[in-house]
């Protein structure tokens, strides 16, 4: 268990101890926080690079104690802020072999990356770094776009084009997979292609109208207790409520809706968490970033119900 630190420091997330390399850090690391600054692979807007940094500066209004779930994050993980990536601004395909590489040691010593994005693309070496170590893994992805093109500009690799290729390498079993939230002025081709490839797409219209309880369930029984992570793109929360982000979609759901869906996943079996496309430029009043950062505590607090010092009935009160 590691309490955030009080005394003044560098700003990290939730005001997390720092630590220069979590391989090497004295006692078990059960999640390491981890910025990753890249948008070279964006279609609109950039300016998610910068994202890690609002996101943590964001945190520090974020308690222990979260009062819906009744789980103290704190006490249930022993956490640390790992600090940035290595990235290679302009060369994203350089980048995704760095951070593959910097992440697969993490995997293998069982720690859960939460990854502050950065934009979204960057999943690909998330995943390809998951699957060397555990297979194939399922995928729950809160997205206003599926992100399966083939193809975007003639560019394989870029921020729409991750989830198709994830299933092309092999690295994601779209069949144990869920992508959550599309909606906007897309061709239905670029929804259909997610069902064509396996995931189990539920678009925001539906989502809308399924209660969050149901939804958590359905993702349960999708997922099972197979390696899971957890994608979440800032623009799955409507604009109104962040509107710093590269690609924003409106109509969709609110920053409290977001919460109820979150918490209704369950204790899942997650090995990796990423927040995404969050880009300070256009929030306004860092309303995107305190978005992200509670969206990140309650991925947290998903996480802490698998932990083995989690209170049975903590547990019990806890789960959906």
């Amino acid at each position: 268990m590691t309490k955030p630190r009080i005394a003044s420091g560098p700003r990290t997330f939730m005001r997390l101890p720092w630590v220069d390399d979590p391989l090497t850090a004295e006692g078990h690391i059960d999640v390491a926080v981890i910025g990753v600054p890249t948008d070279s692979a964006v279609s609109y807007r950039s300016g998610a690079r910068f994202g890690p940094e609002a996101i943590r500066a964001a945190s520090i209004l974020l308690r222990d104690h979260n009062p819906a779930t009744g789980v103290d994050v704190t006490q249930a993980l022993s956490m640390v802020d790992a600090g940035d990536a290595p990235v290679v601004p302009g060369y994203h395909e350089l980048t995704l072999e760095r951070l593959e590489a910097f992440l697969t040691p993490l995997y293998e010593q069982g720690i859960v990356p939460l990854l502050l994005g950065g934009d979204h693309s960057l999943v690909m070496a998330e995943m390809r770094a998951m699957a060397r170590t555990l297979g194939p893994v399922s995928v729950v992805h809160f997205d206003a776009h599926g992100d399966v093109l083939d193809d975007y500009y003639g560019v394989k690799h870029f921020h729409g084009t991750m989830f198709r290729r994830g299933v092309e390498e092999g690295v994601v079993d779209p069949h144990h997979s869920v992508q959550v939230g599309m909606r906007g002025s897309v061709h239905p081709d670029d929804v259909d292609s997610g069902r064509k490839l396996g995931y189990d797409v539920i678009g925001w219209p539906e989502l809308a109208e399924t209660p969050p309880r149901e939804f958590g369930r359905r993702v349960r029984e999708r997922v099972g207790d197979r390696p899971v992570m957890v994608s979440f793109d800032i623009d799955f929360i409507d604009p109104a409520y962040a509107p710093g982000t590269g690609t924003p979609e409106v109509g969709g759901p609110t920053s409290y809706q977001t919460l109820q869906y979150l918490r209704a996943l369950g204790p899942l079996n997650y090995r990796s968490l990423d927040i995404v496309e969050v880009a300070p430029p256009y929030d306004h009043a860092d309303i995107t970033s305190h978005a992200a950062s509670v969206v990140a505590f309650e991925l947290l607090g998903q996480v802490a119900l698998r932990s083995p010092t989690l209170s049975a009935a903590e547990t019990k009160r806890s789960t959906p």
